[in-house]
């Protein structure tokens, strides 16, 4: 008897329509293709025209084209072309491509001004600088090379010169004289011009010695020694303070010639008055008491010392 082959597990022939799965299947796999290449053209669509149009907006749209894009505010002696020539900008100017420190640093170094804050506004494209105006408070000396410089210095300590006080307001008489400046001198100045009104109407000289130690001249009491500008000095501008304030009446006119803080707790008078002279000691205010650690005994008071009052 001829055996017939079955049919079970071969291979279907070239002719022979595919099963409803495996049909499924390969449209679902070509359905994937088809959406993985159409995203993938969006992506690369897309980030073109984000280049394209990040690039225009940089180079043409975000560009300063003429001074009038160039904002200055806050300043009433400093114009847009002194501002433009000090940072030195040229038209057209990419906005992106400025950076606000910089500009600030260039205008700070060319300009009679205090503050500068530089900003870069989008819509629409423009420069803002905003300025503070220096304000001479005092005159003042320096040592140069070749000689003495006169020139003015504002509320910071920093340095006018003449050329630039004459574009710049004044406050004041400026009746205070400020001799040796230094630049390293600035911040201690800053603070002794802070205090200025506290030390007294009569405050006519600020000098700084060559070997740095600090001198006050005042029509109530004379020189005055500071010493050395280090951590002390807040506490002898105080002692400074109290002194002009009870010292005269207390003397009853006996002006002091010379008075030394270079100890602000142990004060130091030489006193001239009816063609006497000689020296004596003057008590400092009481200093701000230190903090005493929770749960410690309060400590005795001390007896003052013989001859203060």
């Amino acid at each position: 008897m001829k055996r017939i082959p079955s049919s079970r597990g071969a291979p279907p022939s070239p002719g022979a329509p595919l099963p409803p799965g495996v049909l499924r299947r390969k449209e679902l796999r070509r359905q994937r293709r088809s959406e993985r290449l159409r995203q993938l053209w969006r992506i690369l669509v897309f980030s073109g025209m984000s280049v394209g149009l990040g690039y225009l907006l940089l180079r043409q749209g975000w560009t300063l084209r003429e001074p009038n894009q160039v904002e200055v505010l806050g300043s009433a002696v400093v114009s847009r072309d002194q501002v433009i020539a000090a940072a030195g900008l040229r038209f057209p100017q990419p906005l992106m491509g400025l950076q606000p420190r910089l500009v600030a640093s260039d205008l700070m170094g060319a300009l009679p001004v205090e503050q500068v804050k530089v900003s870069r506004l989008m819509l629409p494209p423009r420069l803002r600088v905003e300025l503070k105006d220096r304000e001479a408070v005092a005159r003042a000396v320096r040592r140069t090379d070749r000689g003495p410089e006169m020139g003015f210095v504002d509320g910071l300590g920093n340095w006018i010169s003449i050329r630039q006080h004459m574009g710049i307001r004044s406050q004041g008489d400026l009746s205070l004289l400020v001799v040796g400046w230094n630049a390293r001198h600035r911040a201690v100045l800053a603070q002794v011009l802070k205090e200025r009104e506290v030390l007294g109407p009569g405050l006519k000289e600020i000098r700084f010695e060559p070997d740095g130690s600090l001198w006050l001249s005042t029509t109530q009491l004379g020189r005055v020694r500071l010493g050395p500008p280090d951590a002390r000095l807040p506490r002898r501008l105080e002692v400074v303070a109290h002194l002009s304030r009870t010292l005269p009446a207390t003397m009853k006119g006996a002006r002091p010639q010379l008075i030394d803080l270079t100890d602000p707790e142990q004060p130091e008078l030489s006193l001239g008055a009816r063609g006497a002279s000689g020296s004596a000691a003057w008590p400092a205010p009481p200093a701000p008491p230190a903090p005493r650690p929770a749960g410690a005994a309060a400590e005795a008071p001390r007896p003052a010392p013989a001859g203060t009052q």
